[in-house]
């Protein structure tokens, strides 16, 4: 079924998204993430009007905050390790981080100037 079919708001299109790309993230790698899902999306956000350099942001930073957050989090597992502390012991003084993370993830999302203003500046 077509994502635009469900809904015709641009806003819940790219809401749902965000939302499929965190869970992707935190179960899946980054780079099998963007190779598998990439094709599957392009085509809608550009159906959208929406700039592919733009989508490319907002899908590598969503799956970057789910390289942080567990269940799988490599990230995580990987400084845990480094400090050689538990994972339980981090999660609690991680989540105005994750709220901080997602907060950016909106603003990077929503207001496109934000993500384009470089690369509009060297002509893209």
């Amino acid at each position: 079924m077509d994502l635009i079919a469900w809904t015709d708001s641009k806003i819940m299109i790219l809401l749902i998204i965000n939302l499929i790309f965190l869970v992707v993230g935190t179960f899946m790698d980054m780079t099998p993430a963007v190779l598998i899902i990439t094709p599957i999306f392009l085509p809608v956000v550009l159906q959208l009007g929406m700039n592919p350099i733009h989508f490319g942001i907002m899908m590598v930073l969503n799956l970057s905050i789910g390289l942080c957050t567990p269940p799988v989090g490599s990230v995580l597992f990987v400084g845990c390790g480094a400090a050689k502390i538990k994972i339980t012991s981090v999660i609690r003084s991680l989540i105005p981080l994750f709220a901080v993370m997602i907060i950016a993830l909106i603003l990077v999302t929503y207001l496109p100037d934000i993500t384009m203003f470089l690369p509009r500046l060297f002509g893209y």
